[in-house]
């Protein structure tokens, strides 16, 4: 709309007879009406709503001078005025409209987190009745008391206790333990615990309402909440800018109209003032800062989801970690292989592919496995895997299970292979840091960031890796805690980074000033967060806050240009010197140059 307004717009500067003036005039104003009601219908709907509130944004100016100048061009139109100003409206929304769309796109990357988890609750579970049939119903139609079936690879759909069976639980999700649980009859089952090796009849202790993964997905939409209320540099500046050009506009129509006599002469200069003062350039360079910085993040491995927390990132002074998955690389790692018996290790590996517990896979993933068929193989929950070969019987697991003789071992936490009772191979495994996590610790405290680990595994581990990195640490932390330790560290007046990677981490990567997590994290640890770093090195982390820093400093440069460019264009306007074509002409050159300020430290970054 706006370039065929502005071609019929060039025939009439170029002297066009009156006659064909007029039948462009009305084109035009044929051309301008949907694109006015449909396209500024966004700013207007906005303006009314803020207006019946009592408050004021920067639709509303925005609003007062569009739908002005396009009520001044139909009168002209139909009075036969010489000039209409069809094209300074259009082109007033085709500016704001890209910095809206935007600003849109990055906005809707941070909506997924909640739906993601509501995605991730069960919709049903295999109950079994009084008669011992089986039979699947809806998670909420389950009541406490109810005895449901969990098989191996499955998710407890709802709170529970172990009636029948033993397996291991993954509790990385929930917890944050590093290592698989055992789960025994009597043991508490949280919704969302992955079992893993055996099949599990439990007995419902709370509804899906008041189950484990419900109450997450409550502190994550009391999160979004919190988050819906941060200003963003733009809303504050509106604050100001909007109520003074209201006021201006109308004194300059007063004024005007007092001096000169002519409602009309006043209206114009009046629609010029309110065009020229146009927050434009602000409304298009804000995201634009965001949208050149999210490249460059791009670039660099780093996805960002929503503009707003590039200036919430920006401004932290605190940065929290999660452990496992974060700090630590989320899948254990073989430390150490001691061979007691030549080929033992290559037997173990062979046998650990017939276990899906962590450590047997990486023991398979580092090990060349030998062509063995074992007979009778069995995997006994929480203890190990157990096979025969030419009439031999071998057991992979916990030494005290193993071994006829455990103290042999010399470690109860390590991994044995034995044969007939006898120990054949010891295999130690630990979670080791993630690539850079040193360096970013190091870099984040260069940058004044003070940074704590905040995890829900075991006291020893925790607070081995925080002695390690120099680091305040918090173990055994419920996501309820975690949410909690950013709420006491907010009313003391820190803004936090929290870094995870969990289901257990999403409400307080929700709840945090601002949010990072990796691309191996959970569907909704990467949901939830504001920033995905997509290589393994976290000194993504730091790296992406510099940046931040930069795009802030930016984005404040450019309100000091719009700022600028008003000090220097509103007298003139005032003075009755600028026409409402000329403001818009001058609006585009002030959104011009700030985007043109946005794209220079970026090409800048890109070279650093």
């Amino acid at each position: 709309a706006a370039g065929n307004i502005m071609l019929l717009s060039v025939s009439v500067w170029s002297g066009a007879s009156e006659s064909t003036r007029i039948l462009f005039h009305w084109l035009s104003g044929l051309i301008a009406l949907p694109a006015v009601v449909y396209s500024g219908a966004v700013f207007f709907v906005s303006a009314w709503r803020s207006v019946r509130r009592g408050q004021t944004n920067m639709d509303v100016p925005i609003s007062i001078g569009v739908l002005t100048a396009f009520g001044l061009s139909l009168y002209e139109t139909f009075t036969h005025g010489a000039h209409a100003y069809f094209d300074a409206a259009v082109m007033l929304l085709f500016f704001l409209l890209i910095g809206r769309t935007l600003d849109h796109v990055m906005r809707e990357r941070a909506m997924t987190a909640v739906r993601g988890l509501q995605h991730m609750m069960a919709r049903s579970a295999l109950v079994i009745d009084d008669s011992g049939g089986e039979r699947r119903i809806p998670v909420d139609q389950i009541e406490p008391g109810m005895i449901v079936l969990i098989a191996a690879g499955e998710r407890a759909p709802l709170n529970a206790s172990v009636l029948e069976g033993a397996s291991d639980l993954d509790l990385s999700l929930v917890s944050g333990e590093s290592r698989p649980v055992a789960a025994r009859v009597g043991d508490t089952l949280w919704a969302g615990a992955l079992n893993l090796t055996g099949p599990l009849k439990a007995v419902v202790r709370a509804p899906a309402r008041e189950s484990f993964l419900a109450d997450m997905l409550r502190m994550m939409e009391a999160a979004e909440q919190g988050r819906s209320s941060y200003r963003r540099i733009a809303d504050r500046a509106a604050q100001l800018y909007a109520p003074a050009v209201h006021v201006l506009a109308l004194l300059t129509l007063i004024g005007w109209w007092a001096l000169a006599g002519d409602p009309h002469r006043a209206i114009t200069i009046a629609v010029a003032v309110l065009i020229i003062t146009c927050p434009c350039a602000l409304g298009l360079a804000v995201p634009m800062a965001h949208i050149a910085a999210a490249r460059r993040l791009f670039d660099a491995g780093v996805l960002v989801k929503d503009g707003a927390a590039l200036e919430r990132l920006a401004e932290i002074d605190t940065a929290i970690f999660d452990k496992t998955g974060t700090l630590t690389l989320p899948e254990p790692q073989l430390v150490e292989a001691d061979e007691r018996v030549e080929g033992a290790l290559a037997q173990a590996s062979a046998l650990a592919r017939y276990s899906a517990h962590p450590n047997a896979r990486a023991l398979a993933a580092q090990i060349v496995p030998a062509l063995l068929s074992f007979e009778q193989v069995r995997e006994y929950p929480g203890e190990g895997v157990e096979a025969v070969l030419e009439g031999v019987r071998y057991r992979l697991g916990r030494p005290d299970w193993a071994l006829a003789n455990p103290g042999s071992a010399d470690d109860e936490d390590a991994v044995v292979f034995s044969g007939a009772g006898g120990l054949l191979a010891r295999f130690r495994f630990e979670q080791r840091l993630r690539p850079g996590a040193e360096e970013a610790v190091a870099e984040f405290a260069r940058l004044g960031v003070a940074t704590e680990i905040v995890s829900g595994d075991h006291d020893e581990p925790v607070h081995a890796l925080a002695r390690a990195l120099a680091l305040r640490s918090y173990a055994r932390l419920t996501p309820a805690q975690k949410v909690e330790r950013l709420k006491a560290l907010a009313a003391t007046g820190h803004r936090t980074l929290m870094v995870g990677d969990g289901l257990n981490d999403a409400p307080a990567l929700r709840a945090a000033h601002a949010s990072m997590a990796a691309a191996d994290a959970t569907d909704i640890g990467r949901a939830a967060a504001d920033f995905v770093f997509l290589r393994p090195s976290l000194l993504a982390a730091p790296e992406t806050l510099i940046t931040a820093r930069v795009t802030a400093q930016r984005v404040r440069q450019n309100i000091a240009l719009a700022v600028a460019y008003n000090i220097l264009a509103v007298p003139l306007a005032v003075a009755g010197l600028v026409t409402p074509l000329i403001a818009a002409i001058a609006m585009s050159a002030s959104s011009l140059l700030v985007v043109a300020n946005t794209l220079r430290p970026v090409r800048s970054l890109v070279r650093g």
